[in-house]
């Protein structure tokens, strides 16, 4: 919140409509931010991260389908192919990792997923705000309110938290998922929004895993081989595929 009402400052200020508009902001703040930060995290705790990775898959199915109910968006087959493909690319890649659905992991399995329809509700929705406001002005606000929405949840474990105790190594992992996973990627995901739409920022999603192979390449903690290189060319195929518009596919909904 604080990083974004900083670099707000450095943006032409933009008069809100919250009559008209304020509604929206409320909705977008409780589902990108209070809804999806509380149950992604919460869930991760009970579940296992593989757990979580596969399931994030979900994500941009989920933002095909409400993008269509909720925006009217015409239904584009050649987008759907491609999330099908980038998905099954997801699927290769993660073969042979350890992940397992259980009454343990249960509870934080369905954060999870709620987590990912929230998130695609968010991307979904933020973009009718986006017709109207800077992407800068519209994450602002949706933080600003985020924040107040956040903090009767966050409060006391903020207050019982030692960060006295807390180790250089971790301190550091804290300021980049605040800097760069959460304020960058928020940010990034709102201008493009406006520039390719919900479907194809949702479709992106589906490059995560390429990027976290290709790290754990490069830090010596995970090998390439060939059902891996088959993974991230079918991932690139549907990232590919989704972004391509063919007005031949195009049926109304």
């Amino acid at each position: 919140m604080l990083l974004f009402l900083l670099a707000s400052m450095l943006a032409k200020k933009e008069k809100i409509d919250w009559k008209k508009h304020g509604p929206r902001f409320i909705l977008c703040s409780f589902l990108g931010v209070t809804a999806n930060m509380l149950m992604f995290f919460k869930g991760l705790e009970i579940t296992t991260p593989i757990n979580g990775a596969v399931l994030m898959l979900a994500t941009p199915v989920f933002v095909f389908i409400l993008n269509i109910v909720v925006n009217k968006q015409k239904l584009i087959l050649m987008q759907l192919l491609g999330i099908i493909v980038a998905c099954l690319g997801c699927t290769v890649l993660m073969a042979g990792r350890t992940f397992s659905f259980s009454s343990t992991t249960l509870p934080g399995d369905i954060l999870i997923i709620l987590n990912a329809i929230s998130y695609a509700a968010f991307l979904v929705s933020a973009r009718e705000l986006l017709k109207h406001y800077h992407a800068l002005t519209v994450s602002k606000y949706t933080f600003l309110i985020g924040f107040v929405m956040v903090l009767p949840f966050g409060w006391q474990e903020f207050t019982e938290a030692k960060f006295e105790l807390m180790g250089t190594k971790i301190i550091l992992e804290i300021l980049f998922i605040i800097i760069f996973t959460t304020f960058v990627t928020y940010l990034l995901n709102a201008w493009a929004i406006v520039k390719a739409g919900p479907t194809l920022v949702g479709a992106y999603i589906y490059l995560q895993p390429i990027l976290a192979t290709i790290i754990a390449v490069l830090l010596k903690k995970d090998e390439i081989s060939m059902h891996k290189i088959l993974a991230i060319l079918l991932i690139f195929a549907g990232v590919f595929i989704t972004s391509t518009k063919i007005k031949w596919y195009k049926l109304k909904a």
